[in-house]
């Protein structure tokens, strides 16, 4: 009893093709009048059923399959000629022709080449004369077959073919067999065609036809990549190839509707999916992805599974598509999931850009908080001296401190109205910064005159007040350094230095660009606030970076003259 793999090997070996070519060179050999030659077709039959690439053994043989198999058999016991010989072999050239290009492995290539060659000696030197009454050919072609073929056979069993692959062999190209079988009828039948009107003899009507077409092949392969500016008839048929059941360029332009119309991705792939299930060669489809999974239609017999990044695509076929189909509908699916794929990313996008529209509006409060605590400080410590002006100096501060803290909680409920807030002139909020910073040793370089101009005052703060912070910061760890606020007129600049160390090349390179590591905090106090100042017009730089002199400077856009 053979094992499955040892049948496996039979059914798809070459030895199996030899038997079945053995058998049918006996039926040549005896001739359609011999009694031997209905069994031994019969037998040649069942050898093919086992050998053909056409379906699989293992499955249930349709109803189609079985009248095929009846036809031939009733053609082998009740009507066996030269006639039907000649279709068999021209059958079976196609189906051997269309499968060379399956196998990778030259022996294998060579294998079929040389059954080619044996079908086409056959045919056209023992089977067509026998057919059209060409006696002299007859006797030439008696050699052929009593001597060059069986030669021909033996020297096929002694390739180094190894067993090919059970997938490998049940490939085969329609539209290749279908041209050679024609290909190859249309040399028979040309040659009686010259017999017949010509008056010729068959050789010679043969070597006509075979020059004809010879001539034919050359001015199609001309054709079909032209040099002389014609597109050829390749991107015609390659155009035919793309169009299965619908224009493609339609079919592209409905997935970029769909792909912009719809904003969730899970959205758009069940819509992608739904214009795909369309096809008519398509009986359903079912689909699993990160958004889910679903199904539409009917499932068949017949799948097709494509795999495209997160996306498993199973599609269900009544009948086994071709390989231009299949590369048509492996094309469809790879940009149904490329288009998935980036309204994934486009989703991932805005999550982020919300992710960080709440992470910059909190580390705004968390600064703004950071200052009105230093203000709330500030008047601590001035209401702990006897000054006389003491009282003076809460008055004008309260206010300023409550609308600061009514500020900080309209970001809190409305953060995208902060553009809103109404300005502040700038002699105000020069007075409250000098009110709330009396404490420290600061020292002032004021114009004689300062401009009436509004300006936004809760992004001065935060500019302003971080500036000072890490100054004042600095002179905890480096005593004695100075610190001075420049304000220049015109155009309004305002200037925050100290006179300590030079910020290392390392960071001052990356600050104010992204965030920077800190010892004393995030490191985010910078980043944010020129970030702030970009979105208001305004440019936050690092001027001075050298020791004794460290500068920042807040400048304010130069107006445009008209």
């Amino acid at each position: 009893m053979l094992t499955l793999g040892a049948g496996n090997r039979l059914r798809t070996g070459r030895w199996l093709l030899l038997a079945m070519l053995a058998l049918l060179h006996s039926v040549m050999l005896l001739g359609v009048g011999s009694p031997w030659s209905h069994p031994l077709l019969l037998a040649h039959l069942g050898l093919f059923l086992l050998w053909q690439p056409l379906w699989h053994g293992e499955r249930e043989v349709g109803y189609g399959a079985f009248a095929f198999i009846a036809l031939a058999a009733a053609v082998a016991m009740f009507w066996l000629n030269w006639w039907a010989i000649a279709f068999w072999l021209t059958g079976l050239f196609g189906l051997v022709g269309a499968r060379i290009f399956v196998f990778r492995d030259r022996w294998a290539r060579l294998l079929h080449l040389s059954v080619m060659a044996y079908l086409l000696a056959a045919l056209l030197l023992w089977v067509v004369p026998n057919l059209f009454a060409a006696q002299s050919t007859v006797e030439v072609g008696r050699a052929l077959i009593w001597y060059v073929l069986p030669v021909l056979l033996l020297l096929m069993a002694a390739l180094p073919v190894h067993n090919e692959q059970i997938g490998a062999s049940q490939t085969v190209d329609f539209i290749y067999s279908l041209l050679l079988f024609l290909l190859l009828a249309l040399v028979v039948l040309g040659s009686l065609a010259f017999m017949t009107l010509a008056q010729l003899g068959y050789l010679e009507a043969l070597l006509r036809t075979l020059f004809l077409m010879g001539l034919m092949l050359l001015a199609l392969g001309s054709l079909w990549n032209p040099r002389f500016g014609f597109g050829g008839l390749q991107v015609i048929f390659s155009r035919y190839l793309l169009n299965v059941g619908t224009p493609f360029e339609g079919w592209l332009t409905q997935l970029a509707e769909a792909a912009q119309r719809e904003p969730d991705a899970a959205a758009y792939l069940r819509r992608a999916l739904g214009m795909l299930a369309v096809f008519p060669w398509l009986s359903g489809l079912s689909w699993q992805s990160p958004d889910g999974g679903g199904q539409i239609g009917q499932s068949a017999k017949h799948e097709i599974r494509v795999q495209e990044g997160e996306l498993n695509l199973t599609m269900y076929t009544g009948q086994s598509l071709s390989p231009a189909v299949l590369l048509h509908i492996h094309l469809l699916a790879q940009l149904i999931g490329y288009f998935y794929q980036a309204k994934q990313r486009e989703q991932r996008l805005r999550d982020i850009t919300r992710l960080q529209a709440v992470y910059e509006t909190g580390a705004r409060l968390t600064h703004d908080l950071k200052n009105m605590l230093q203000s709330l400080f500030a008047l601590t410590a001035i209401t702990q001296s006897r000054e006389e002006k003491t009282q003076q100096l809460l008055l004008q501060q309260l206010p300023i401190l409550s609308q600061r803290i009514g500020l900080a909680l309209s970001k809190l409920e409305q953060p995208q109205l902060e553009s809103d807030v109404p300005p502040l002139s700038l002699a105000a909020w020069l007075d409250a910064l000098r009110l709330r910073n009396k404490h420290q040793q600061i020292d002032w370089l004021l114009p004689d005159k300062i401009p009436d101009r509004k300006i936004p005052a809760a992004l001065f703060d935060c500019v302003v007040d971080n500036l000072l912070d890490n100054a004042l910061r600095k002179r905890q760890t480096e005593h004695d350094i100075s610190i001075f606020v420049k304000i220049d007129a015109e155009p309004l600049c305002v200037t925050v230095c100290d006179s300590g160390d030079a910020i290392p090349e390392a960071i001052a390179a990356s600050l104010m660009h992204r965030v920077i590591a800190s010892e004393n905090g995030l490191g985010v106090g910078l980043y944010q606030a020129a970030r702030w100042a970009e979105q208001q017009g305004y440019r936050l730089t690092l001027t001075s970076n050298q020791r004794g002199k460290v500068c920042f400077e807040l400048r304010c856009p130069v107006p445009q003259r008209k």
